[in-house]
Parts: C-alpha cells; structure tokens; sequence
C-alpha cells in the first residue's frame, strides 16, 4: 500500500511539472554605449542583432548616447556612479584620456582572461597601433577611416575636366576649382568637413610634419606642445584663408555640418571621412567619385594618413561572469566576414589584413574603387587596386605614400578641448578676424594650457 501509494505521488509530481511551461533563461544584457546614427546607427543595430542571434548567452542592447563627446562623457560619469555600459565607444581623440581614465578593463587583458584568442597581429598596423601602449591593446579597432576627397564628376565634365581624374595637388584643387566656378558647376570649389582632424591633423601627418612635440604625444605626457604654428602650419591655413576670401574655398562649420554644400552641389570638392561613402551612395544625385588627400608637393614627403573613427573600450565595474559576453561580442566583430559586411555597408575599414585580402580577391575594390581611396592613402598601398591590373600590359601601379613617425597618429590628453581651441582659431581666421600665424599662435597658447592641466591630473 505503501509502495502503491509513493507512486501515486510521483505521478501526481510529474503531471504538475508537465503542466508547467518550460522555463527559459534569460540572455546576459551587454550594454554598449554608441555615438553613431542614420544609417551607420542602422549598420551598427544589424550587427548587434546578428550577434544576438548566433547565440543563446548574451544579448548585446546598443544605446545611442548622442556625439561622440557626449557619449565618452556620459561613459565616464557612469563609471564614477557606479553603474556604467559594458561597452562604450570613444572616437580616436579620446584615447589618451580613457587609457589614463583608469575606468577601462584593457581589451587585451580581457581576451587573456576569457581565453578567447584574437590575432591582432592581423589587423593593419595604422590602426591597430593608434590603441597599442607597451605593445598592448586597451581598445578595440571598431570604425575606423581616415578623411579623404569627394568630388563632383558632373561638375568636373561640365568644366572640360576628367572626370576620373581628381585632384592630387592643392595647386590643382585651386586649379580645378576656378574652371568649375568658370563654367558654373558649382559655387565654390571645395569645402571641408572637421577642420582640425582635416585640415591641421591630417595636413601635417600627409606632408611628414610634427603635429605635436614627444612623438605627437606617443612619447609621454609631460611636457608635450603643439608644433601646428610653425612654417607648414601657417602656409596651409594661410592659404585657405586667402581663398575664403576668394570665394574657392567654403567654410562650413564644424563636424559635419558642411555636407550640404557638396550633397546639394554648392561646392564641387569635399574633404571629409571615407565613412560617408554608405551615405553618399544612398543620397547624393550626382555622379561622384573619391581621391586622396591633395599635397603641396616639395619640399615635403608624400605620407600616409592618420585614422579617425573610433574604438570599443571596455569599463570596469560589471559582474566578472559578463566580461565573457564582452569578450565573446568582440570576437565576433573581428571574424573577417563580419568585417567586410561591416565596410561594405558603411564604408567604414575592414581592419584586418585578411578581410583586405578577402575583399581584394573577390574584386570588390576593382568593382568599388571609392571604397578603396582610404585603404591606400592610410596603408601606402598603390593608389589603384592591384586587382585592377589583372590582365591588362600596364605596369601595375606604385605606391604614392610612405609611412613616417609623423603619421602615425596623435595621442594627446584633453584632445576634444583642443580640436575646439583649434576650430575657434581657425574660424578667427577664416572669419578674417586674425591673421593666420596669430590664429594659431593663439590655438597652440590654448592647447598647451590645456596639455599642462593633463599633466598635472593624468600621471601615467
């Protein structure tokens, strides 16, 4: 009776259980911290997603937090509350402000301690070296470019120009400029977006000149000076400001804020990042094409360019079991497949040397040559794809860029103070409100005062 009896209960046990659904267990939310929006906001949602999708641990939640100034701030405030993202992503001129921030849990200590191995030896060294100290990476390469040329090639067959052949020297970008103004295919010739990253920081890195002195900054943190009013300096936006005045050159503003003068077709050349391509392939009417930066030509080296974008930086103060997922979101970022989805849509690098390759084989770069422009101007690969050559009885090309110890990127503290200094100085002079020496004169004042603050606050 007994025996019969226990039965009973283990029956009755097992109809209850049968009754009751089955129990899910919730995905582990990564929270990652972004700046990006439109359609590279929509670019970077769809990655997310198909990470979420691949596995059953983690889900990664991506919150748009507003510009990159904003969202590192934010970041930053969260950490001291106690309560931040998991993942926070930090534009290039933030890097020597978070690697002393000591709020981050270093990328590469994070990947050794999940035993999670990527090959950042891979990964192109303009990049991957921007975020390395002591041979250690403390951030993820995520969406990486470099400024380069757009241009109107409606504009440039109405002024009798080739329109494959964009401007390689500011002697020609003036030129150019003047035939097109001519003929009336655009008001002005060229604009310029992110003045700073453009037309101070890049210029320099471009021609093989000193940004800043200890190895732009690479060197140490004290006692580090902007080098931007010297010759070259004061030559570059001189010049600029003689043709504002002109009307050659535009100037549009800051960040962004010049696109509409290109999109809309009020000037025929735009310097601004090689992430546009995914939007100006959706938005602008016109043909268009892409070229490198323009050099002055000697007495200066032709250099390679220095990146812009951004990286994933990793915060402290999360439960321990949840850096796996970090860990995990990271590897898939770099599979190479993801990489060259990720250039494809956005226009932004694919940042290991085997997604290059990969995209090289399949005759992407052949089929896309605007998506090309910046691999060759940041890597000092030849200016046309080698695939390009493929049958053909002509030389393959040679490359026009070499890379120097000047362009290999800046890493300064207080840097979004100081591109500010900088842009105010600029628009001074643009404005014809300073001279171009005293303009910058003035910026290097600023920002010194802002490199000895950092100094002061930030020992290594």
């Amino acid at each position: 009776m007994n025996v019969l009896r226990g039965a009973f209960v283990v029956l009755g046990a097992l109809a209850v259980l049968a009754a009751t659904p089955a129990v899910s267990f919730a995905k582990t939310d990564i929270h990652f911290w972004h700046a990006l929006s439109g359609q590279l906001g929509e670019a970077l949602e769809a990655q997310a997603k198909e990470f979420n999708a691949s596995q059953s641990d983690y889900e990664v939640k991506p919150l748009r937090k507003g510009s990159y100034s904003e969202t590192m701030t934010a970041a930053i405030a969260a950490y001291r509350q106690k309560n931040p993202p998991h993942i926070v992503q930090v534009f290039e001129v933030g890097t020597q402000t978070m690697m002393l921030s000591g709020a981050i849990y270093p990328v590469y200590e994070l990947m050794q301690q999940h035993e999670i191995r990527i090959n950042w030896d891979d990964f192109i060294k303009p990049v991957v070296g921007y975020y390395t100290k002591d041979g250690k990476l403390y951030s993820m390469p995520y969406n990486s470019s470099t400024p380069i040329l757009y241009y109107n090639k409606t504009a440039f067959k109405k002024a009798g120009l080739d329109p494959e052949k964009p401007p390689k020297t500011w002697q020609d970008v003036e030129a150019f400029s003047k035939k097109i103004m001519g003929t009336g295919g655009a008001k002005c010739g060229f604009t310029t977006a992110w003045p700073s990253w453009v037309q101070v920081e890049n210029m320099h890195a471009t021609h093989d000149q000193p940004f800043a002195t200890k190895a732009n900054g690479f060197g140490g943190v004290e006692g580090v000076e902007l080098l931007i009013n010297r010759e070259f300096g004061v030559k570059h936006i001189g010049q600029l400001a003689k043709w504002q005045k002109e009307g050659i050159f535009s100037y549009g503003g800051r960040a962004g804020v010049a696109d509409p003068k290109f999109v809309n077709g009020e000037c025929a050349i735009y310097m601004h990042s090689s992430a546009l391509i995914g939007s100006f392939t959706k938005n602008v009417k016109f043909d268009w094409g892409t070229g490198g930066l323009p050099h002055w030509g000697a007495p200066y080296k032709k250099a390679t360019s220095i990146i812009g974008g951004a990286t994933l930086w990793i915060l402290k103060g999360k439960p321990q079991p949840e850096y796996r997922g970090v860990a995990k979101f990271l590897e898939f970022l770099a599979k190479p497949e993801n990489q060259m989805a990720w250039h494809v849509n956005t226009g932004y690098l694919a940042v290991s040397n085997t997604a290059v390759r990969n995209l090289e084989q399949g005759y992407h770069f052949v089929k896309n040559p605007k998506q090309y422009t910046a691999f060759a101007q940041l890597t000092g690969l030849p200016p046309t794809p080698p695939a390009a050559m493929a049958g053909k009885k002509a030389a393959p090309a040679k490359p026009e860029r070499v890379s120097t110890p000047n362009s290999q990127g800046l890493r300064l503290g207080n840097f979004v103070q100081i591109r500010d200094a900088i842009e105010a100085e600029l628009e001074n002079v643009f404005g014809g409100k300073k001279t171009a020496k005293q303009g910058l004169d003035d910026a290097v004042a600023r920002s010194n005062n802002l490199l000895k603050e950092f100094a002061a606050t930030h020992k290594p």
